[in-house]
């Protein structure tokens, strides 16, 4: 990237002391930080999902999987392994295959040349339908509506199950043991931010 002259930004594990530096002296423009952010007390993120995050990762007993099915984009996004959430198969299975919102839907030619928009995400049968292959059906989830009940905007249908939310969060927590050291375990994002500029220590640890 640098050998072609354009941008770019460090992104993955980069929420610590000096790797804002180290992206800098190795030619990068920057760093991109989401789980940080995700878990500040700014965030939109439902707050009793924020405090299971953090709380069970303090524990030992977060699991954060990468699943290369869940995203309609085929984006190999990383799923917090949540309870009463999307990432159960048993709640995910009760949500009726809808495709409702269409954030993430991809565009396709039709047989008379002009584009639609399809998602292997909603009804099979109207993927299908849309030229869409059955193998992109499979364990796929609707991100739109389960970010949107991520954060507290989650559909409420008559006669059907509310949308149940995705937390998608990085594996790489380890802020939180500076961040979130606080007893009730709240951090701003102002704390994100001097966190990041705090030069690292010569142990190369967090602290």
């Amino acid at each position: 990237m640098g050998a072609l002259g354009l941008p770019y930004w460090l992104a993955g594990g980069q929420a610590a002391p000096g790797r804002l530096g180290d992206a800098r002296a190795g030619g990068a423009a920057g760093i991109q930080v989401g789980s940080a952010f995700a878990l500040c007390e700014e965030s939109a993120m439902d707050p009793l999902l924020k405090r299971e995050v953090i709380d069970r990762w303090f524990a030992g007993t977060l699991q954060v999987r990468t699943d290369p099915a869940a995203s309609p984009t085929g984006f190999p996004f990383k799923v917090a392994q949540l309870p009463r959430t999307g990432a159960e198969a048993s709640v995910y299975d009760q949500r009726p295959r809808v495709c409702d919102l269409g954030y993430l839907r991809l565009p396709y030619r039709r047989a008379d040349a002009t584009i639609g928009y399809r998602c292997p995400a909603e009804p099979v049968g109207a993927y299908l339908r849309k030229g869409g292959r059955l193998d992109d059906t499979v364990g796929r989830r609707c991100l739109c509506n389960g970010l949107m009940a991520t954060i507290g905007l989650g559909q409420r249908r008559r006669g059907r199950p509310d949308e149940p939310p995705i937390v998608t969060i990085g594996q790489d927590l380890s802020f939180l043991g500076d961040l979130a050291s606080a007893p009730d375990r709240r951090y701003r994002a102002a704390d994100v931010l001097a966190y990041l500029l705090r030069p690292a220590s010569p142990q190369g640890t967090h602290r």
